[in-house]
């Protein structure tokens, strides 16, 4: 139940931000836990394609260590 609410929090932050708003820390870290399932062990700020990036480091259940990249203006998964 409280991951489900974080994540409600989550999505209605990200439904109300402007397109330009910067995504922080927490957000894409959230974000790429729900995409990869896993553990979050690191988030670093970096740039893909020209433009900003949250690379986030996961650790799924079956021990991988997933990378996971967020665009740092929309939180939307790359």
């Amino acid at each position: 139940m409280r991951q489900r609410t974080r994540l409600l929090l989550l999505c209605a932050a990200l439904l109300s931000a402007p397109a330009w708003a910067e995504v922080g820390r927490e957000q894409a870290a959230a974000v790429a836990q729900q995409v990869a399932a896993g553990r979050v062990l690191a988030v670093e700020r970096g740039e893909a394609g020209g433009r900003p990036v949250w690379r986030v480091k996961v650790l799924t259940a079956r021990g991988e260590v997933r990378v996971v990249l967020i665009d740092a203006a929309s939180g939307r998964p790359l």
